[in-house]
């Protein structure tokens, strides 16, 4: 029997659409398939890309190197002995900020290590203009990731074992 409805697709164009929609479903899922794993390949490589700052105060070899790279970068502003400027916590009469100690007596353990890394890397500009000025420069140029990580493992190793088990849940 022919067909007589003029509009009504024959068996075979039916096939022929359903196969057209199968192929575009599975183009469609393949790119998909390609874009994600592009992604997540993508930010592999984008956290493969930051350095790694060692940060261990346990470690002798990383504080001895934390101290001289401390005695030579930071000790002219922080003090030879972590003490901080004289009156750190009042304002400087110029508006600066004054560079605080890193002992037990100053607030440097009350920040996580992903903070005080940034705090070195990026230096006073890293602050908002509301929390002040700071004429700390940014490190990231200057000091290795190694040297910062050993930076703050010479810190961390002046401070009692307290005050790094509180600072170490920040």
């Amino acid at each position: 029997m022919k067909n007589t409805k003029k509009n009504t697709p024959t068996k075979k164009e039916r096939r022929a659409v359903i196969q057209r929609q199968k192929r575009k479903k599975r183009l469609m899922w393949g790119g998909v398939l390609v874009v994600g794993t592009l992604l997540i390949l993508a930010a592999f490589l984008a956290l493969a890309a930051q350095p790694s700052y060692p940060v261990d105060p346990a470690d002798a070899e990383l504080v001895a190197l934390g101290q001289q790279v401390y005695q030579t970068q930071c000790a002219s502003c922080h003090g030879v002995n972590l003490e901080g400027e004289v009156d750190w916590d009042q304002p400087s009469v110029d508006g600066l900020l004054k560079a605080p100690p890193h002992d037990e007596t100053g607030h440097t353990w009350h920040h996580n290590n992903a903070y005080l890394i940034d705090s070195i890397v990026e230096g006073g500009m890293r602050l908002p203009a509301s929390s002040g000025t700071s004429p700390m420069p940014a490190y990231k140029n200057i000091l290795s990731p190694q040297e910062i990580g050993a930076v703050l493992s010479y810190i961390e190793s002046t401070w009692s074992a307290d005050i790094l088990a509180q600072q170490s849940r920040k």
